[in-house]
Order: structure tokens, then sequence, then C-alpha cells
């Protein structure tokens, strides 16, 4: 597990148990032991099951954990699908930090899996976006592969992307990819967001590798392709829903982005149960 996310998961359980949970020091001996499951109330596409693992090691390393699924398994409503035996206290200390990532984490892939699966059979593929919340980023773009999505760049570190406030803010695209050749690193590919058909044309001038379509009409768009004409790698994005992905995969673009994937996907019904 990265140290990141160790760190991550420390921060998670100080949050919820504080100085100690008193209901279970209450109301159970501290030598209890108790077998508890894992309940799938939905279909889903399961992710995070090393993260449920390495909570409750983080409590109590003497905990076991068996299970027979591993992550990006499609798991049907009503399934047991792990089990863990130890310590009640540990166990019951670590439920809701557990599920609250498993939860979390096989959302997002069971969205993402939706997504993918609309395009099936054609040539775009489906890309996350920087919309994730705080500190979870690494997980949920994880999620995000976990559930057949691609991931967009990880931060503003690891790409370059020309929006529409840095072309204000340089004077024009051409200026701003100019301005990206001379300062930014060589292998690094330039992304210039479009608008609108002159905008394309005007990043298609300026030699940019890819070209974001952003928020256009289908018809828009479809024309915008037929510009580029594999000039530049096309990337369409804003307002993809589930409803609209296989219109807009269909104009013939090579990704499609929707940072719906992380901060809307909502959390996969899980459950964990003392046997």
């Amino acid at each position: 597990m990265d140290h990141t996310i160790n760190e991550l998961l420390a921060l998670a359980l100080e949050e919820d148990l504080g100085p100690g949970d008193v209901t279970s020091e209450a109301t159970i001996q501290p030598e209890s032991k108790s077998v508890a499951v894992m309940l799938a109330k939905q279909d889903l596409i399961l992710a995070g099951l090393d993260v449920v693992r390495a909570v409750f090691h983080y409590l109590d390393p003497n905990i076991q954990f068996t299970t027979v699924v591993k992550d990006g398994d499609t798991i049907t409503a009503g399934t047991e699908f792990a089990r863990f035996s130890g310590n009640t206290r540990a166990l019951l200390a670590g439920e809701r930090v557990a599920l609250n990532f498993l939860q979390h984490l096989s959302g997002i892939a069971t969205l993402a899996a939706a997504y993918t699966e609309k395009v099936k059979g054609l040539k775009a593929e489906v890309l996350d976006t920087r919309k994730t919340l705080p500190g979870l980023r690494q997980l949920e773009k994880y999620a995000v592969r976990v559930g057949g999505g691609k991931n967009h760049r990880f931060g503003l570190y690891d790409g370059v992307l020309i929006k529409d406030n840095h072309i204000k803010a340089s004077g024009s695209i051409t200026k701003a990819v100019e301005s990206t050749r001379r300062s930014a690193h060589h292998l690094l590919k330039i992304e210039v967001e479009a608008k609108t058909l002159d905008e394309v044309r005007e990043a298609l001038v300026a030699q940019a590798d890819v070209i974001m379509l952003d928020n256009m009409p289908i018809d828009m768009m479809r024309k915008a392709v037929k510009l580029i004409a594999g000039k530049a790698l096309i990337e369409a994005s804003g307002n993809v829903t589930l409803k609209t992905i296989r219109a807009v995969a269909e104009t013939g673009v090579d990704f499609i982005s929707s940072g719906s994937l992380t901060h809307s996907a909502p959390a996969a019904d899980i459950s964990m149960k003392i046997k």
C-alpha cells in the first residue's frame, strides 16, 4: 500500500475513532472475537478491497481476511464477498471507515463501467478529470481504471492543458502554445481547449497535439472532427452524461472526459454484518 494511502487511512481512522470507540468499549469485552462479512446490497463493480484490508490491519494486524473475489469483479446484490475474523472491537472500530472507502470507490468503478459500456464498439476512450475529492485523487482515479475507464492527467504537473483562462491571460491560443513550446518539457503533449470552430482552426495552425472540444453541440463537434481530420487527437468534454456519451462517441472523437465519474458517482450500497 502506498505510504500516502496509509497516511490517508490513519487520518480517516483518527477522525472517526478519536480517543476510542466508547460504545464498543462499554458493551464488548476486550478479548471478544467475531466473524464479520461484507454484503453487496446492489449489483456493483468492486473496487477498494486492499484499502479495506489495510483499514482493519491498521487496527489489528491479527485480523484474518478471506475473499474469493477481486477488484474489478462484478458482484451481484445479496452476495457476501468478504469475511473478516478477529477482535470484535477492532472489527467495529474499522467498519465505517472501511465501508466509506469501499462504497465510494466501488460506486466510481460501477459508474465508470456504465460509461465505458455505452461506447463499446467505438474508438472513443472514457477519461476522468481532476474533479476529485481533496486527498482521494489517487484512489478515485484507481477506481476509474478498475471500472474500465482511463486516467487523464493526475495533476497540474504531468500534462499541459491550455484552457480558456490561460488563453485569456496569455492573449490567444497561438501565444499560449508558442509560450508553452518555449518553456515546457519537450516530452509533454500540448492540449488546447476550443469552444468554437475558429478556435479549433487556431489550435490546428498552432500545431496542438490534442484539441479539447469543450461543451460543443453534437453538430459542431462533428464539424470539428472533420476539420481536424487526424491532425491532432480529439477530446470531447463538458456535460457528458450516460444519455449523451454514445452520440458524442459517434462523432469520431478519440477521448471523452467526464468529471461526473468521480464527483457525482453514487456510493455503492454495501454493508458489514457480524455473524
